[in-house]
């Protein structure tokens, strides 16, 4: 999830990028590759910047393969040499891929970039609450009072950002979150439109189809938040919190625990303590377990879930093969109405 489990190689530098790709199994996209060319960090962003630009663009995705973890993932110069020649960079932003920073950055690239956090509207909607927060605070216990020195003006993100991105604070999975993605697809075309402003109705037409795919998603989404009448829910990272949230789920997993998970560090016993504890209370109704960062803590849940008959739901957190963003959201929206319905 953050940047603190990533690594660049060295082979990253651009004296050797040449020499280094003689090495790797495909190739990167031509300079006079035909169309624009896209790059997004994982086949998540990629599927969705396909559904956009259908056959006028040539999308890579760095990161493709469900079986790797975006946590450890390390950049090749290949990768490197793809943003070189991209026309628009997507990310995901708020600490999650930081790798692809460096890469436009090292490649002295001139593409649009766009950070599908900042796209999603999410960052905006944490920081107005936090804001509201902060206000009712204020005017509790400082009412009356001189602030003239304190600097009510600061940056939020800047403010809870870390040495890495990541955003404090913020769960930086938006691609989860099915009625945000929508804005992040926005995002992508009107970047489309403005690199290739020939082509703009066919990108308008391509945005108009996929959001009426979101929108029957959603509609089908807000019907099975009634029906399964929500409750507590467990998860061994916040990866699907969002979608879960949809459904009419709260996340109640004890914050040191996933925090830990998503780090790639050490659980603290007692956050892992009062992971069980949850999961025995009997208030669970699902755990969402995240298969890509399994863990001798993550399975212990685990085991402790199936033990105490809750239902258990694996997500992934990128796009399976043989499915497209809409198809694997629905996906999964299945696999919990199955869970929690089965006799």
């Amino acid at each position: 999830m953050t940047s603190s489990a990533r690594s660049l190689p060295a082979l990253l530098t651009s004296g050797i990028v040449a020499v280094a790709l003689a090495g790797c199994a495909s190739p990167a996209p031509a300079d006079d590759a035909e169309g624009l060319s896209v790059v997004a960090s994982t086949n998540v962003y990629g599927d969705i910047a396909q559904s956009l630009a259908g056959d006028l663009a040539t999308v890579t995705s760095i990161i493709e393969s469900a079986a790797i973890d975006p946590h450890s993932y390390e950049a090749s110069a290949q990768d490197q040499l793809a943003i070189a020649n991209a026309d628009i960079v997507i990310e995901n932003g708020g600490g999650y891929d930081p790798f692809v920073d460096v890469l436009v950055d090292g490649s002295g690239s001139s593409a649009i970039v766009i950070s599908a956090v900042e796209a999603s509207g999410l960052l905006e909607e944490d920081h107005a609450e936090e804001a509201h927060g902060d206000e009712d605070h204020a005017e509790e216990e400082h009412a009356g009072e001189d602030h003239s020195d304190d600097h009510a003006g600061d940056d939020h993100a800047d403010d809870h950002a870390d040495d890495h991105g990541h955003i404090e604070g913020l769960n930086e999975h938006v691609w989860y979150d099915v009625h945000s993605i929508a804005h992040v697809a926005e995002a992508i075309t009107e970047a489309l439109v403005e690199t290739d402003a020939d082509n703009a109705a066919s990108y308008e037409s391509n945005l108009a189809a996929f959001l009426t795919d979101l929108e029957s998603l959603e509609a089908d989404m807000e019907a099975l938040a009634g029906f399964l009448g929500g409750g507590t829910v467990a998860a061994t990272e916040p990866v699907p919190v969002y979608l879960l949230a949809e459904l009419g789920f709260e996340d109640g997993t004890p914050e040191e625990f996933s925090e830990a998970i998503e780090e790639g560090a050490d659980v603290p016993p007692l956050a892992l303590q009062q992971t069980l504890d949850l999961i025995d209370s009997g208030d669970v109704r699902l755990l969402a377990y995240n298969e890509q960062t399994e863990s001798p803590e993550t399975q212990r849940v685990r085991d402790a879930a199936e033990a105490a008959g809750i239902a258990v739901v694996s997500f992934v957190e990128t796009l399976p093969e043989g499915e497209d963003y809409v198809s694997w959201m629905r996906a999964n929206v299945e696999a919990v109405e199955s869970a929690l319905t089965a006799a």
